[in-house]
């Protein structure tokens, strides 16, 4: 499937001036929901990388993939507020949602680069986007405004063409698809989504239907 391009230029917002240098991670995704696996991976890098933080960047429309049982973007920033509260590396910004539209990686980096100009940034991503990366729009670009991390993830290979440091991550093999399936059948989402969000979505319905 093509990629679709916005005809519309992403909002620019203000620039800060006069700011600390940081080493930031950027985790993006649909995050529909955040999981355990989402943590461990953030929380690997930043430490293997020493990472000043990682920041989660939930995405409102993805490119290249159909999203299934989307539901509203504040219960999926709240996921996120719920999951990374009392990690003080963590944090979750929301300007993919507010600039509307697809959610285009490179877009997003441009705009980091201009409001934090002397931050350096880490795109961390799963062997599962590595391996779609060359089809993701301007992934030249977006390889010279961040520092590309890829974390091994079972069944993907690692082969890339792009300048990417790899981090070895344990193994954990759940997937967004995996808990909302459990909750349609009614299995336990337990462990493997924070207690905190588990409670959420059974107190909101989510992925009920």
């Amino acid at each position: 499937m093509s990629e679709v391009f916005l005809k519309t230029k992403p909002k620019v917002l203000l620039v800060r001036k006069n700011i600390e240098a940081k080493q930031i991670g950027i985790m993006g995704g649909t995050f529909n929901p955040i999981h355990n696996a989402h943590l461990l991976i953030a929380d690997q890098v930043a430490k293997k990388l020493n990472l000043d933080e990682v920041w989660f960047v939930p995405d409102n429309i993805p490119p290249l993939k159909k999203v299934a049982d989307k539901i509203d973007a504040n219960d999926r920033r709240t996921m996120i507020e719920l999951a990374i509260a009392g990690n003080p590396k963590f944090s979750v910004k929301s300007f993919e949602l507010k600039r509307g539209g697809i959610s285009y990686t490179v877009d997003s980096l441009k705009y980091l680069k201009k409001a934090y100009p002397q931050y350096r940034f880490y795109l961390i991503m799963g062997s599962d986007q590595v391996a779609q990366f060359s089809k993701w729009k301007e992934p030249n670009t977006i390889a010279t405004l961040a520092t590309l991390v890829g974390v091994n993830r079972a069944n993907y290979s690692a082969n890339t063409n792009y300048p990417m440091i790899w981090v070895d991550c344990p193994s954990f093999a759940i997937s967004s698809t995996l808990i909302r399936q459990n909750i349609k059948t009614n299995n336990s989402i337990r462990y493997l989504v924070p207690e905190a969000v588990r409670e959420y979505i059974k107190k909101k319905g989510l992925y009920r239907e």
